[in-house]
């Protein structure tokens, strides 16, 4: 299973902080809760993705059952 088959809700991606950072602007930007949530999911979603994979990966190296 893929990260994009376990997301399937539709969302913009880009709703993002719409005024322009300035050269002498060095401050860091704040994240809203909807992006932390956002990184929170995607992380998840990563991590279950990876765990399938290795599940996938140990199948495929396991010794041969005993016959």
């Amino acid at each position: 299973m893929l990260l994009f088959e376990l997301h399937d809700k539709k969302e913009p991606e880009n709703i993002q902080d719409s005024s322009a950072a300035m050269k002498t602007d060095t401050r860091k930007t704040r994240l809203t809760l909807e992006q932390l949530s956002k990184l929170r999911k995607l992380a998840d979603l990563k991590a279950a993705e990876y765990q399938e994979s290795v599940k996938e990966i140990r199948r495929q190296f396991a010794a041969p059952p005993a016959q």
